[in-house]
């Protein structure tokens, strides 16, 4: 792979939006099938969600699932394409109309948070209120000498709205990181990468402290639903009712342990309903008390605040907007969501979480519940095992590779794109790379784009 690709013998080429597990996985089929790749990501490297949906201390899952994807990308068929934004360094109805490509891929993941559901919200971006996404790119890379991305200040009694996975991220990367605030002032550096490991009870008495000699106030998770239908693990399908108490106790079990390792508080059966502010500030949210009824939460008459300085929201991630493709709601206006085909594109498809509209790379909806309870675990840094097993990559792979390979049935029944064509389209690849500063190769482009994992 050279920023000056040749003409080679395939009559098919293919441009992928978006890299990472689903458009590596994509790519890389498709290559094994004889069609040219074109990975157009916005970032600088090919990890997405492994770089900047994992909180840094997964250095050992993250390093082994780069090791994956820089595997697959290593195939003469793929091209990478970084730091190229579709609808900013490339029109996308050029892309699809005017490049040549047989078809073009969306594996864009789902990098936008969902709105939060309060009247106003938006005016306290940055003033109280930080959504999942910035938030865990800001934790990830702020240590970097080099980094320009968005700013935050942790607070002491901070609130986080959600209840999946990504939301206890959150809250341990607060706790975390008040944790390790208070030990540098006391001369005391304890990363919170190594914190977590530990646990931070177990960290401060190592040092003869705890919480309480810290003056920290912790911050506390809001859930709309009760603690036992948290989605930090998936019920089975067709499972009865034992079977779904069992998982409700499995779930409650799970967040206690959470709580006693990395001391947050959870209030349940409550939803956000209004911001209280001062001048301009975000000073604390009103909260709508729930109940369950038929599974789902009914809103009820009591209501109460809670002062906080700081809200994350972490209600979910859905696909970015990219100008020229029609929305439905939050998702893409796919007609076949199999394909994720668009009525306006017949060449264009969708894969991964673009389809799906779900943010969460380690979803288990296929997993027996006990891999789901042993994933989840895993994740949470709860389990003897932490940090093994996860198979993220794996799991995405399985996901998107049945639909990659339907892909390269449809597109291998179309007529293929003549030498020429696919020429046309190799030198607007070596164009863009040389417009990027890529370089030799792969290689050399991620040596000179390391990351710091340290924390």
């Amino acid at each position: 792979m050279t920023d000056q690709p040749t003409t080679n013998t395939s009559s098919y080429a293919v441009a992928i939006i978006g890299g990472a597990c689903a458009g590596t996985e994509v790519a890389h089929r498709l290559a094994q099938r004889g069609i040219t790749a074109v990975i157009l990501e916005q970032n600088p490297r090919p990890f997405g969600k492994i770089e900047d949906g994992l909180p840094r201390w997964h250095a050992a899952q993250r390093n082994k699932e780069y090791a994956s994807i820089e595997g697959k990308l290593a195939h003469e068929k793929i091209h990478f394409v970084p730091n190229t934004k579709i609808g900013q360094d490339l029109d996308f109805a050029d892309l699809t109309q005017n490049w040549g490509f047989n078809a073009v891929i969306l594996a864009c993941g789902a990098w936008s948070d969902r709105a939060l559901a309060v009247e106003g919200a938006e005016d306290f971006v940055g003033k109280g209120l930080v959504y999942q996404n910035p938030f865990l790119r800001w934790y990830n890379h702020y240590q970097e000498a080099d980094y320009e991305g968005p700013q935050c200040d942790i607070r002491e009694g901070a609130i986080v709205v959600g209840g999946g996975l990504a939301s206890i991220d959150m809250l341990k990367i607060i706790n975390l990181e008040l944790a390790s605030r208070a030990l540098a002032e006391r001369g005391i550096h304890v990363s919170t990468v190594e914190m977590e490991h530990k646990g931070i009870p177990k960290a401060l008495a190592e040092h003869d402290l705890t919480w309480e000699d810290l003056g920290c106030k912790a911050c506390t998770l809001v859930y709309r639903r009760r603690i036992e239908d948290m989605p930090i693990m998936t019920t089975p399908e067709g499972a009865d009712a034992a079977r779904i108490k069992k998982m409700e106790t499995a779930r409650l079990r799970m967040v206690e342990k959470a709580q006693k390792k990395f001391l947050f508080d959870v209030k349940p059966l409550c939803t956000p309903e209004a911001i209280l502010s001062d001048n301009g500030q975000l000073t604390g949210l009103t909260m709508r008390r729930t109940r369950m009824e038929n599974g789902r939460p009914v809103a009820t008459d009591e209501s109460f605040d809670i002062e906080t300085p700081m809200v994350v929201s972490s209600i979910g991630s859905v696909p970015e907007a990219i100008p020229g493709i029609e929305m439905k709601g939050d998702l893409f206006a796919f007609t076949d969501w199999d394909l994720g085909t668009l009525a306006a594109y017949p060449t264009v498809f969708g894969a991964g979480n673009v389809v799906t509209g779900k943010g969460n790379i380690i979803a288990s909806r296929k997993h027996a519940g006990h891999i789901a309870k042993h994933t989840a675990e895993n994740y949470l840094g709860l389990s003897e095992d932490a940090g093994g097993g996860m198979g993220i990559g794996e799991e995405i792979a399985n996901r998107v590779g049945e639909a990659a390979e339907a892909m390269a049935d449809h597109i291998q029944a179309q007529d293929p794109i003549s030498q020429q064509q696919l020429s046309t389209v190799l030198e607007k690849v070596a164009k863009r790379h040389e417009e990027i500063g890529f370089g030799e190769n792969l290689q050399s482009w991620l040596a000179r784009h390391k990351v710091d994992e340290e924390g």
